[in-house]
C-alpha cells in the first residue's frame, strides 16, 4: 500500500515537472540563440510580457508575416513587422538566428530564404543572442555584450508605421542609419504605404511627412522647447521629449516618465499622424495628440512670402511688405503662387530687416545654420550675403543662442497667437519699419509749420461735408419713401444691391407664375415674416424654392438684401445654393434648389417621421453641419455669423445631406474681428447665446452655443425650450448636464435609435453639445476643435456649467415647424431686443 502511495506521488510530481516545463517553453522564454528557429506557432515573449514575437495574419489578410505586438493588451496591437514587403503565403516557414548573427525567415520545405536582417557580415560572431526586449525593441548581440551596447542588429533602426518610446526618430552619421516610419497600405496590409515621417536634414533638421516624393506637412524647425509648428507640444505627466542635434545623430526621441503607460505615434494609411494613449478602462486606444490640428498645418497652403492664420477669413495673408503675386488668383482663394514683395531687393547697404513675431517658422529645406553664434553675429552674416532672405536663432530657450539663415523663398508660414517665434525677413530701405517710425517723428515738426494754412482749409472742407450730409440725408428720406430703390436690376445679369453690385442669374415673374402654378396655395411650402416659400417647377423639368418678399415687411426687405448680398457669395455643399433672383416692379423674389426632405425638424420632432432618421444617419447630420458652419467661420471668402442656426433652418436634400439655410440675419466680420455688439438682437430663443440674448454681443461662439443646442436636439428628438421632464423644469440642456453630470447621458437618446447608435459617437457627440452650450463664450471650442472632437477618439476635456439651462414650465412648450428657413407663427423668435 505505502509502495503505491508513493508511485502515485511520483507520477504526480513528473506531471507537473513536464506542466511546469511546457509553460515555461511557451511563455518564459524571451531570447533565441544562434541555429535556433521559432517556428509558425511559437513566439517569444519579453520579461514582463510586455511584447511579443512571432508569426501573425493581420485583418482579413490570409498572409503571414513577422512581428511584433503588444502581449499586455488584449487587442494585440502590431508594432514592428519584419516581412513587411515580402508576405509569406504557407506556414511552413521559421524565423532562425544563424551563427553569423543574422535573422532569416525561410521556408522549412524548400529551404529558400524569404528575408533576412541587414547585418552583411560573413564571418561568425560569438555566440549571437536574439532577445525581446520589454521597450518592444528585438535586438541581436554577441554573448559577451552584457549591458547590449553595441547590438549587430535592432528593429528600432527599421521602423514600420509605429514610433515608440525610446525609439530614435531621424539619421546616424556614423552608420549611415536613417530612421523614419512609413504607414501601412491598409489595415489589413502592412506593406509600405503613401506617406513617410522623416527627420529631413537637407538644411536646419525638421520633421516632415510626405506622400511619395511630395512633402504634405511640415512640424518646422526645433526651436530648444518644441518644434516651431506645434505649440500644443509642452510638458506632460506622460512623456518627455527631446530632439538632439550632434555631428553624430540627429533625432527626435520620448520617454515614458511612467512605465505603466501605453502610448505610441502611429502614421495611418489615410496619412494621419496620431500620438495614441491606451485607456485600460475601456480597452481601447485613444487618440491623445495629433499634430495637424486644422487647414493651415497644409503644406505650403499659402504659397511664399505668406502666412497662415486660422483666426481669420480668408485663412491666407502676405506678409507686410509684400503684395499677392496673383491678384486674381488671391481674389478667388487660389493662393499657390503666394506673394511678391512690393519693392524688389537690390542688395544695396541701406537694406535691413524687419521682425516678424508668432510664427511658424519656414521651410528650411534651403537654409544654413550655426549651433553657436549670436544673433547678432547671426544678422551681420545675413546681412553679408545677397542671396540671404530671412535669419532667426536657433534655440529661444538659451538666451537667444545660435543662428538659422534661409536663402530663397520663404514657405509654409503660419501665424499663432502668442505662442509663435520671431523671423527677421530681409527688406528694401523703403519698407524697413525704423524708417518708418523715424519718419512719424521727423514730420511732427512739418506739420506744425503748416498748421495755420491748413486751417483755413480745413474749414473750408467742414462746410462743404456738412452740405453734403444735408443732402444726403433728403436722399435717405426718400429712400425710405419707397426702399425698393436700394434694390434692383441694373442689366441683364446684374444686380445692385446697396452699392454692390453681384452676378446672379435673374429669373423673369411670368416664369415663375408658371413654375409655382400662379403661387398657388397647394405649392406653398410655408411662410414667415419675410412673406412665404413656394415649391415650383421650371419649364426644364428642375424642382425650385421661391422666397417671395412680402410687400407690406419691412423687416423683410432688411433680411432679403443681407440674404442676397451674402448667400451669392458662399459655395459650399452644406450650405443652401442660390439659384438666382426675380426683381419686377413691387416683385422681390429669391429662388433657391428645391430640397425634397424639406427641414430637419419635420424629421427629428415628427412621431411617424423621426423613425426614419437612424443614428448613422443623425451622425452624417451633424458632422454636415459642422462643416458648413466651418466654412462660414473660417474658409469663405467672408468670415460670416449666422445668428438664426436652428433645426428649422437645415433643410435636407434628397440623399439627406444636411444644408445650411436662412441667411437674413447674418453678419460678416473683418479678418481679424472677433465680435460686434448689437442692438437688434435676431435669433431664435432656446438657441440663442447667453451673451448675444442679454447683451447683444455676438461671435462664431454664439453661432457655436446654437450648434451645440442642435447637437443635443438631434440626439434626444426633443426641442430645448419644448422639453419638459417629470422630475424637474429644466430644459433640455440642462436635463442633458444632469445626466452628464451623474455618467448617465446615454438616458439621453431617443428611444427610437436604441437598435442603431454607436455609443462611442453617441456619448461623444453629447459631450461635445455640452462643450460648445458652455455659458462663457471663451469656453466653448472652435468649429474646427468641434469637428476634431467628434471624428476622432482621443480624450476630451470636462464641460463647464452650461448657460440657459433652469426653469421651463409644462406650459411653455412652443411649437416648430418650418422649412427653407421658415420660423412659423409657433417658434418664438426674436427681431428686434435693446441689448444691454
Amino acid at each position: 500500500m505505502e509502495k503505491r502511495r508513493t508511485t502515485n506521488i511520483k507520477l504526480i510530481f513528473t506531471f507537473l515537472v513536464a506542466l511546469y516545463s511546457s509553460i515555461s517553453c511557451n511563455y518564459a522564454s524571451d531570447t533565441i540563440s544562434a541555429n535556433q528557429a521559432i517556428r509558425y506557432d511559437e513566439t517569444i515573449v519579453s520579461q514582463q510580457q510586455t511584447y511579443e514575437l512571432g508569426f501573425f495574419s493581420p485583418g482579413n489578410s490570409v498572409n503571414h508575416y513577422v512581428g511584433i505586438w503588444y502581449k499586455k493588451i488584449s487587442t494585440g496591437t502590431v508594432v514592428w513587422v519584419a516581412n513587411r514587403n515580402t508576405p509569406l503565403i504557407d506556414t511552413s516557414v521559421d524565423l532562425t538566428l544563424t551563427v553569423q548573427g543574422v535573422l532569416t525567415i525561410r521556408n522549412t520545405t524548400t529551404g529558400i530564404v524569404i528575408w533576412s536582417s541587414t547585418n552583411s557580415s560573413t564571418t561568425s560572431v560569438k555566440n549571437p543572442i536574439g532577445q525581446l526586449l520589454d521597450t518592444g525593441n528585438f535586438i541581436v548581440y554577441e554573448e559577451g555584450d552584457i549591458n547590449q551596447e553595441n547590438p549587430i542588429w535592432q528593429s528600432f533602426d527599421f521602423f514600420t508605421d509605429t514610433l515608440l518610446p525610446g525609439m530614435k526618430q531621424g539619421r546616424d552619421f556614423v552608420t549611415g542609419t536613417e530612421r523614419y516610419y512609413t504607414s501601412w497600405k491598409s489595415k489589413d496590409d502592412p506593406a509600405s504605404g503613401e506617406f513617410s515621417t522623416s527627420i529631413d536634414t537637407r538644411g536646419y533638421p525638421q520633421p516632415i511627412r510626405t506622400k511619395g516624393d511630395k512633402i504634405t506637412y511640415r512640424v518646422g524647425p526645433w526651436n530648444g522647447l518644441r518644434f516651431s509648428g506645434a505649440p500644443h507640444l509642452r510638458p506632460n505627466p506622460i512623456y518627455n521629449f527631446t530632439f538632439v542635434i550632434n555631428q553624430r545623430e540627429i533625432y527626435y526621441q520620448y520617454n515614458l516618465i511612467n512605465a505603466s503607460v501605453f502610448t505610441r505615434m502611429v502614421l495611418q494609411p489615410n496619412g494621419n499622424i496620431e500620438r495614441l494613449l491606451w485607456i485600460d478602462s475601456r480597452q481601447e486606444w485613444s487618440l491623445y495628440l495629433t499634430p495637424e490640428i486644422d487647414r493651415c498645418d497644409e503644406y505650403g497652403l499659402c504659397g511664399p512670402y505668406a502666412s497662415c492664420n486660422i483666426d481669420q477669413s480668408p485663412v491666407c495673408e502676405c506678409l507686410k511688405g509684400f503684395v499677392p503675386t496673383s491678384a486674381d488668383q488671391w481674389r478667388v482663394a487660389d493662393w499657390s503662387q503666394g506673394c511678391r514683395r512690393r519693392t524688389p531687393l537690390e542688395c544695396d547697404s541701406g537694406e535691413g530687416f524687419n521682425k516678424y513675431s508668432n510664427l511658424k517658422l519656414p521651410d528650411t529645406q534651403r537654409s544654413w545654420y550655426d549651433l553657436t553664434m549670436t544673433l547678432v553675429d547671426c544678422e551681420t552674416m545675413c546681412k553679408s550675403n545677397c542671396s540671404c532672405t530671412a535669419y532667426t536663432n536657433t534655440n529661444i530657450s538659451g538666451t537667444g543662442s545660435g543662428c538659422l539663415l534661409w536663402f530663397g523663398d520663404l514657405l509654409d508660414i503660419r501665424m499663432f497667437t502668442g505662442t509663435g517665434d520671431s523671423l527677421y525677413i530681409r527688406m528694401p530701405y523703403s519698407e524697413l519699419d525704423s524708417l518708418r517710425e523715424n519718419s512719424k517723428s521727423s514730420t511732427a515738426g512739418t506739420r506744425i509749420r503748416v498748421i495755420v494754412p491748413v486751417a483755413s482749409a480745413v474749414l473750408i472742407i467742414l462746410i462743404s461735408i456738412c452740405m453734403y450730409y444735408r443732402f444726403k440725408r433728403k436722399i435717405k428720406q426718400q429712400q425710405q419713401v419707397n426702399p425698393g430703390n436700394e434694390l434692383r436690376q441694373e442689366s441683364e445679369n446684374n444686380i445692385r444691391v446697396g452699392d454692390e453690385d453681384l452676378e446672379l442669374p435673374l429669373f423673369g415673374l411670368s416664369a415663375l407664375h408658371n413654375a409655382t402654378n400662379n403661387f398657388s396655395d397647394n405649392n406653398k411650402l410655408g411662410e414667415g415674416g419675410f412673406g412665404p416659400v413656394y415649391k415650383g417647377v421650371l419649364e426644364d423639368g428642375q424642382e425650385i424654392a421661391v422666397k417671395r418678399l412680402a410687400k407690406t415687411s419691412t423687416q423683410g426687405l432688411h433680411e432679403f438684401k443681407n440674404e442676397v448680398i451674402l448667400i451669392s457669395k458662399l459655395q459650399h455643399r452644406n450650405l443652401v445654393k442660390l439659384l438666382g433672383c426675380c426683381i419686377e416692379g413691387t416683385e422681390k423674389m429669391l429662388i433657391y434648389e428645391y430640397m425634397p426632405n424639406k427641414g430637419l425638424d419635420s424629421f427629428i420632432f415628427n412621431k411617424t417621421q423621426r423613425e426614419l432618421l437612424d443614428w448613422p444617419a443623425r451622425y452624417h447630420i451633424i458632422i454636415g453641419i459642422a462643416r458648413g458652419l466651418l466654412y462660414l467661420h473660417q474658409d469663405s471668402r467672408l468670415r460670416i455669423i449666422h445668428r438664426d442656426l436652428k433645426v428649422s433652418n437645415i433643410l435636407l436634400d434628397k440623399d439627406m445631406n444636411p444644408k445650411i439655410s436662412d441667411f437674413g440675419l447674418a453678419r460678416t466680420f473683418g479678418g481679424n474681428q472677433i465680435e460686434a455688439n448689437t442692438n437688434r438682437v435676431v435669433g431664435t430663443y432656446g438657441y440663442m447665446a447667453p451673451e448675444y440674448a442679454g447683451d447683444g454681443i455676438f461671435s462664431i461662439k454664439s453661432d457655436v452655443y446654437s450648434f451645440g443646442v442642435l447637437v443635443l436636439e438631434i440626439v434626444c428628438g426633443e426641442k430645448n425650450r419644448g422639453f419638459v421632464h417629470k422630475e424637474h423644469s429644466n430644459n433640455l440642456i440642462g436635463h442633458a448636464w444632469g445626466l452628464h453630470k451623474e455618467g448617465k447621458s446615454l438616458q439621453l437618446v431617443a428611444k427610437c435609435l436604441d437598435d442603431s447608435i454607436n455609443m462611442s459617437q453617441v456619448q461623444r457627440s453629447i459631450h461635445v453639445g455640452l462643450l460648445c452650450v458652455q455659458r462663457l463664450p471663451e469656453d466653448r471650442p472652435t468649429m474646427t476643435s468641434a469637428i476634431l472632437m467628434l471624428e476622432s477618439e482621443g480624450p476630451l476635456p470636462s464641460p463647464k456649467e452650461p448657460g440657459f439651462y433652469i426653469g421651463k414650465t409644462k406650459q411653455d412648450t412652443p411649437q416648430s415647424s418650418s422649412s427653407y428657413g421658415i420660423t412659423s407663427n409657433n417658434e418664438l423668435s426674436i427681431s428686434m431686443l435693446n441689448g444691454r
